[in-house]
Protein backbone atom coordinates (compact mmCIF):
# COMPACT_ATOMS: atom_id res chain seq x y z
CA UNK A 1 0.00 0.00 0.00
CA UNK A 2 1.88 3.03 -0.85
CA UNK A 3 1.93 5.61 2.24
CA UNK A 4 -0.29 8.32 2.68
CA UNK A 5 1.97 10.94 1.84
CA UNK A 6 3.07 9.41 -1.34
CA UNK A 7 1.02 9.94 -4.44
CA UNK A 8 1.61 9.14 -8.09
CA UNK A 9 2.83 12.27 -9.40
CA UNK A 10 5.46 12.59 -5.80
CA UNK A 11 4.42 13.67 -2.22
CA UNK A 12 0.92 15.24 -0.69
CA UNK A 13 0.08 16.15 2.75
CA UNK A 14 -2.17 13.51 3.89
CA UNK A 15 -4.50 15.94 6.45
CA UNK A 16 -7.53 17.55 4.05
CA UNK A 17 -6.19 21.10 5.69
CA UNK A 18 -2.97 20.35 3.95
CA UNK A 19 -4.61 21.23 0.68
CA UNK A 20 -2.47 24.20 -1.08
CA UNK A 21 -4.43 27.05 -2.57
CA UNK A 22 -4.20 26.84 -6.66
CA UNK A 23 -2.97 29.54 -9.03
CA UNK A 24 -5.82 31.72 -9.04
CA UNK A 25 -5.41 32.19 -5.05
CA UNK A 26 -1.90 33.28 -6.09
CA UNK A 27 -2.68 35.54 -8.58
CA UNK A 28 -5.57 37.31 -6.11
CA UNK A 29 -2.65 37.53 -3.54
CA UNK A 30 -0.11 38.64 -5.66
CA UNK A 31 -2.82 41.53 -7.03
CA UNK A 32 -3.66 42.42 -3.35
CA UNK A 33 -0.18 42.29 -2.55
CA UNK A 34 0.63 45.13 -5.34
CA UNK A 35 -1.86 47.43 -4.06
CA UNK A 36 -1.09 46.99 -0.19
CA UNK A 37 2.72 47.48 -0.19
CA UNK A 38 2.65 49.42 2.89
CA UNK A 39 1.82 46.23 4.49
CA UNK A 40 5.23 44.76 3.92
CA UNK A 41 8.19 46.48 5.67
CA UNK A 42 8.84 46.95 9.91
CA UNK A 43 7.28 48.44 12.51
CA UNK A 44 9.90 48.82 14.48
CA UNK A 45 13.37 48.81 14.07
CA UNK A 46 15.18 46.06 12.40
CA UNK A 47 17.69 43.52 14.47
CA UNK A 48 21.08 44.43 14.70
CA UNK A 49 22.94 41.11 14.24
CA UNK A 50 25.52 40.53 17.36
CA UNK A 51 29.22 38.81 17.22
CA UNK A 52 28.27 35.49 17.19
CA UNK A 53 30.69 32.42 19.69
CA UNK A 54 31.28 30.19 17.21
CA UNK A 55 33.42 27.41 18.92
CA UNK A 56 36.51 25.60 17.00
CA UNK A 57 36.09 21.94 15.70
CA UNK A 58 36.18 19.84 18.93
CA UNK A 59 36.74 22.45 21.70
CA UNK A 60 32.36 23.12 21.69
CA UNK A 61 30.91 22.51 25.30
CA UNK A 62 29.09 19.58 26.54
CA UNK A 63 26.20 21.80 26.25
CA UNK A 64 24.80 23.03 22.93
CA UNK A 65 25.92 26.17 21.75
CA UNK A 66 23.09 27.74 18.70
CA UNK A 67 23.96 30.54 16.52
CA UNK A 68 21.12 32.10 14.76
CA UNK A 69 22.31 32.93 11.01
CA UNK A 70 19.24 34.32 9.66
CA UNK A 71 15.85 32.79 8.38
CA UNK A 72 15.57 28.89 9.08
CA UNK A 73 19.78 28.71 8.93
CA UNK A 74 21.71 27.74 12.44
CA UNK A 75 24.53 26.37 13.34
CA UNK A 76 24.38 24.02 15.88
CA UNK A 77 27.12 22.67 17.83
CA UNK A 78 26.78 19.40 20.24
CA UNK A 79 30.00 17.77 21.81
CA UNK A 80 32.58 19.06 18.95
CA UNK A 81 30.17 17.93 16.24
CA UNK A 82 29.00 21.01 13.58
CA UNK A 83 25.39 20.84 12.53
CA UNK A 84 23.73 23.79 9.55
CA UNK A 85 19.97 23.40 8.72
CA UNK A 86 18.61 24.72 5.68
CA UNK A 87 21.71 27.00 5.01
CA UNK A 88 21.12 30.34 3.11
CA UNK A 89 23.73 32.89 2.55
CA UNK A 90 22.52 34.68 -0.44
CA UNK A 91 21.11 38.78 -0.93
CA UNK A 92 17.80 36.74 -2.25
CA UNK A 93 15.86 33.17 -2.26
CA UNK A 94 14.77 33.16 -5.63
CA UNK A 95 15.96 31.59 -8.93
CA UNK A 96 17.99 34.49 -9.83
CA UNK A 97 19.90 37.37 -8.17
CA UNK A 98 18.45 40.61 -9.53
CA UNK A 99 15.08 39.90 -8.46
CA UNK A 100 13.06 38.47 -5.59
CA UNK A 101 12.99 39.10 -1.93
CA UNK A 102 15.70 40.50 -0.52
CA UNK A 103 17.71 39.97 2.67
CA UNK A 104 16.88 42.44 5.21
CA UNK A 105 19.42 41.71 7.75
CA UNK A 106 22.43 40.58 6.44
CA UNK A 107 23.90 36.75 7.83
CA UNK A 108 24.60 36.44 11.75
CA UNK A 109 27.86 34.49 10.81
CA UNK A 110 29.28 35.51 7.48
CA UNK A 111 30.31 32.02 5.46
CA UNK A 112 33.81 32.04 5.37
CA UNK A 113 33.52 32.10 9.65
CA UNK A 114 32.06 28.88 9.52
CA UNK A 115 34.16 25.66 11.42
CA UNK A 116 34.16 22.55 10.02
CA UNK A 117 30.73 21.17 8.71
CA UNK A 118 30.03 17.85 10.09
CA UNK A 119 26.37 17.91 9.07
CA UNK A 120 23.73 19.63 7.39
CA UNK A 121 19.78 18.99 7.43
CA UNK A 122 18.05 20.38 4.60
CA UNK A 123 14.48 19.94 4.87
CA UNK A 124 12.74 21.18 1.53
CA UNK A 125 13.67 22.18 -1.94
CA UNK A 126 12.19 25.90 -1.60
CA UNK A 127 14.45 29.11 -2.23
CA UNK A 128 14.67 30.34 0.54
CA UNK A 129 15.55 27.38 2.54
CA UNK A 130 17.83 25.38 -0.21
CA UNK A 131 20.04 28.31 -1.74
CA UNK A 132 21.83 27.14 -4.92
CA UNK A 133 24.74 29.51 -4.07
CA UNK A 134 25.26 28.35 -0.24
CA UNK A 135 24.73 24.53 -1.40
CA UNK A 136 28.03 25.17 -3.78
CA UNK A 137 30.01 26.81 -1.69
CA UNK A 138 29.28 24.16 1.18
CA UNK A 139 29.74 21.56 -1.58
CA UNK A 140 33.09 23.08 -2.01
CA UNK A 141 34.20 24.06 1.41
CA UNK A 142 33.04 21.62 3.61
CA UNK A 143 33.44 18.14 1.11
CA UNK A 144 33.27 15.37 4.02
CA UNK A 145 29.98 17.28 5.45
CA UNK A 146 26.88 14.85 5.11
CA UNK A 147 23.80 16.10 3.77
CA UNK A 148 20.28 14.67 5.32
CA UNK A 149 17.58 15.62 2.91
CA UNK A 150 13.77 14.03 2.01
CA UNK A 151 13.12 11.93 -0.68
CA UNK A 152 14.29 13.39 -4.34
CA UNK A 153 15.69 16.39 -2.66
CA UNK A 154 19.08 14.55 -2.73
CA UNK A 155 19.44 14.71 -6.46
CA UNK A 156 19.01 18.59 -6.43
CA UNK A 157 21.94 18.16 -3.91
CA UNK A 158 24.19 16.06 -5.68
CA UNK A 159 24.31 17.97 -9.02
CA UNK A 160 25.25 21.12 -6.97
CA UNK A 161 28.51 19.12 -6.43
CA UNK A 162 27.38 17.27 -3.02
CA UNK A 163 29.17 14.30 -2.54
CA UNK A 164 27.55 12.58 0.80
CA UNK A 165 23.47 12.61 0.68
CA UNK A 166 21.21 10.41 2.89
CA UNK A 167 17.82 10.57 1.64
CA UNK A 168 15.01 9.57 4.10
CA UNK A 169 11.13 9.27 4.54
CA UNK A 170 9.17 10.19 6.89
CA UNK A 171 10.23 8.21 10.26
CA UNK A 172 13.10 6.44 8.94
CA UNK A 173 16.24 7.13 10.77
CA UNK A 174 20.30 7.01 10.04
CA UNK A 175 23.38 6.85 12.16
CA UNK A 176 24.58 5.70 15.71
CA UNK A 177 24.16 6.17 18.61
CA UNK A 178 26.52 9.27 18.82
CA UNK A 179 24.71 11.34 15.63
CA UNK A 180 21.52 10.06 15.10
CA UNK A 181 18.88 11.92 12.07
CA UNK A 182 15.31 10.89 12.18
CA UNK A 183 13.21 12.50 9.09
CA UNK A 184 9.62 13.59 10.52
CA UNK A 185 6.24 14.70 8.70
CA UNK A 186 5.48 18.26 8.13
CA UNK A 187 2.43 19.99 6.17
CA UNK A 188 4.00 21.95 3.44
CA UNK A 189 4.80 21.46 -0.59
CA UNK A 190 8.17 21.35 -2.42
CA UNK A 191 8.74 23.01 -6.00
CA UNK A 192 11.46 25.55 -7.63
CA UNK A 193 9.08 25.88 -10.84
CA UNK A 194 5.60 26.11 -11.74
CA UNK A 195 6.16 22.37 -13.34
CA UNK A 196 7.91 20.57 -10.01
CA UNK A 197 5.35 21.50 -7.61
CA UNK A 198 5.41 18.64 -4.87
CA UNK A 199 7.98 15.84 -7.39
CA UNK A 200 10.05 15.95 -4.07
CA UNK A 201 9.27 15.11 -0.11
CA UNK A 202 9.26 17.84 2.48
CA UNK A 203 9.99 17.07 6.19
CA UNK A 204 11.55 17.87 9.75
CA UNK A 205 14.40 16.66 11.17
CA UNK A 206 15.52 15.03 14.91
CA UNK A 207 18.78 15.19 15.82
CA UNK A 208 20.29 13.35 18.49
CA UNK A 209 23.94 13.77 19.52
CA UNK A 210 24.97 11.60 22.41
CA UNK A 211 22.40 13.09 25.40
CA UNK A 212 21.03 15.99 23.41
CA UNK A 213 18.03 16.06 21.42
CA UNK A 214 17.18 18.78 18.62
CA UNK A 215 14.18 18.90 16.38
CA UNK A 216 14.07 21.15 13.79
CA UNK A 217 10.52 21.38 12.64
CA UNK A 218 11.38 22.86 8.90
CA UNK A 219 8.44 24.51 7.36
CA UNK A 220 4.97 23.68 8.38
CA UNK A 221 1.62 24.26 8.59
CA UNK A 222 -0.22 23.13 11.80
CA UNK A 223 -1.24 20.05 11.46
CA UNK A 224 -2.39 16.72 13.78
CA UNK A 225 0.70 14.84 13.83
CA UNK A 226 2.81 16.89 16.51
CA UNK A 227 1.70 14.91 19.90
CA UNK A 228 3.15 11.90 17.78
CA UNK A 229 6.17 12.90 16.53
CA UNK A 230 6.88 14.09 20.66
CA UNK A 231 5.69 10.97 21.72
CA UNK A 232 7.97 8.63 19.04
CA UNK A 233 10.70 11.43 19.27
CA UNK A 234 10.98 12.94 22.37
CA UNK A 235 11.82 14.43 25.07
CA UNK A 236 13.83 17.69 23.47
CA UNK A 237 16.05 19.65 24.43
CA UNK A 238 15.29 22.29 22.11
CA UNK A 239 12.23 22.64 19.29
CA UNK A 240 13.40 25.31 16.33
CA UNK A 241 9.96 26.16 15.07
CA UNK A 242 8.89 28.57 12.40
CA UNK A 243 6.79 31.60 13.59
CA UNK A 244 6.80 33.92 10.44
CA UNK A 245 5.48 34.10 6.53
CA UNK A 246 2.21 33.53 8.02
CA UNK A 247 -0.38 36.50 5.88
CA UNK A 248 -2.88 36.24 4.43
CA UNK A 249 -4.13 33.64 6.17
CA UNK A 250 -6.39 32.17 3.88
CA UNK A 251 -3.39 31.60 1.63
CA UNK A 252 -0.55 30.33 4.31
CA UNK A 253 -2.48 28.46 6.82
CA UNK A 254 -2.25 25.15 5.39
CA UNK A 255 2.05 25.69 4.76
CA UNK A 256 3.18 28.52 7.78
CA UNK A 257 1.72 28.02 11.10
CA UNK A 258 1.01 31.68 12.88
CA UNK A 259 2.75 32.37 16.17
CA UNK A 260 -0.26 31.28 18.03
CA UNK A 261 -0.08 27.90 15.81
CA UNK A 262 3.72 27.82 16.40
CA UNK A 263 3.14 27.90 20.73
CA UNK A 264 -0.25 25.20 20.40
CA UNK A 265 2.60 22.88 18.36
CA UNK A 266 4.79 22.86 20.58
CA UNK A 267 2.49 22.59 23.52
CA UNK A 268 1.40 19.01 21.28
CA UNK A 269 5.05 18.08 21.38
CA UNK A 270 5.51 18.31 24.42
CA UNK A 271 2.59 16.84 25.92
CA UNK A 272 4.14 13.02 26.09
CA UNK A 273 7.10 14.55 28.42
CA UNK A 274 5.83 16.91 30.75
CA UNK A 275 8.78 16.97 33.29
CA UNK A 276 11.45 17.47 30.68
CA UNK A 277 12.31 20.97 30.17
CA UNK A 278 11.93 21.58 26.25
CA UNK A 279 13.01 25.26 24.66
CA UNK A 280 11.08 26.48 21.77
CA UNK A 281 13.86 28.65 19.24
CA UNK A 282 11.86 30.98 16.78
CA UNK A 283 13.05 31.10 13.03
CA UNK A 284 11.47 32.04 9.90
CA UNK A 285 11.29 35.33 10.28
CA UNK A 286 12.94 38.67 9.96
CA UNK A 287 15.14 38.16 7.43
CA UNK A 288 13.06 38.15 4.30
CA UNK A 289 10.18 39.81 3.43
CA UNK A 290 7.76 36.80 2.04
CA UNK A 291 4.55 37.02 2.88
CA UNK A 292 2.22 40.25 4.46
CA UNK A 293 2.57 40.51 8.14
CA UNK A 294 5.17 43.24 9.22
CA UNK A 295 8.66 41.46 9.48
CA UNK A 296 9.00 41.99 13.24
CA UNK A 297 5.64 41.03 14.16
CA UNK A 298 5.90 37.49 14.68
CA UNK A 299 8.32 37.41 17.87
CA UNK A 300 5.87 40.13 19.26
CA UNK A 301 2.55 37.69 19.04
CA UNK A 302 5.06 34.66 19.82
CA UNK A 303 5.54 36.03 22.99
CA UNK A 304 2.17 36.98 23.64
CA UNK A 305 0.32 33.27 23.09
CA UNK A 306 3.57 32.37 24.62
CA UNK A 307 2.43 33.94 27.98
CA UNK A 308 -1.25 33.45 27.15
CA UNK A 309 -0.17 29.19 27.28
CA UNK A 310 1.40 30.53 31.07
CA UNK A 311 5.12 28.98 29.91
CA UNK A 312 7.77 30.25 31.37
CA UNK A 313 9.47 33.31 29.55
CA UNK A 314 13.07 32.08 29.38
CA UNK A 315 11.55 28.63 27.58
CA UNK A 316 11.56 30.75 24.50
CA UNK A 317 14.39 32.22 22.74
CA UNK A 318 13.55 35.10 20.15
CA UNK A 319 17.44 35.70 18.96
CA UNK A 320 19.20 38.29 17.31
CA UNK A 321 20.94 37.43 14.06
CA UNK A 322 24.54 35.92 15.20
CA UNK A 323 23.16 35.42 18.65
CA UNK A 324 24.71 32.48 20.21
CA UNK A 325 23.26 30.58 23.38
CA UNK A 326 24.33 27.30 25.00
CA UNK A 327 21.02 24.51 25.44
Amino acid sequence: MMPSHHSPRGFRNPSPAGQLRGISAMLKWAWQRSRQRGVMGWSGTPPVPVAPQIHAPGTAPRACAITWVGHSTFLVQCDGVNILTDPIWSERCAPVQWAGPRRVVPPGVPFDDLPSIDVVLQSHDHYDHFDDWSVRAIARAHPAARWYAPLGVGRRLAARGVRRITELDWWQRDGTDDLRVTCVPAQHFSGRSPFDRNATLWSGFVLNVRNRSIYFVGDTGFHDGFGGIGERCGPFDLVMMPIGAYDPRWIMQPVHVNPEEAVRAFRALTAAHPATTTTMVAMHWGTFVLTDEPVDEPPVRARAAWRAAQLADDRLWVMAPGETRLA
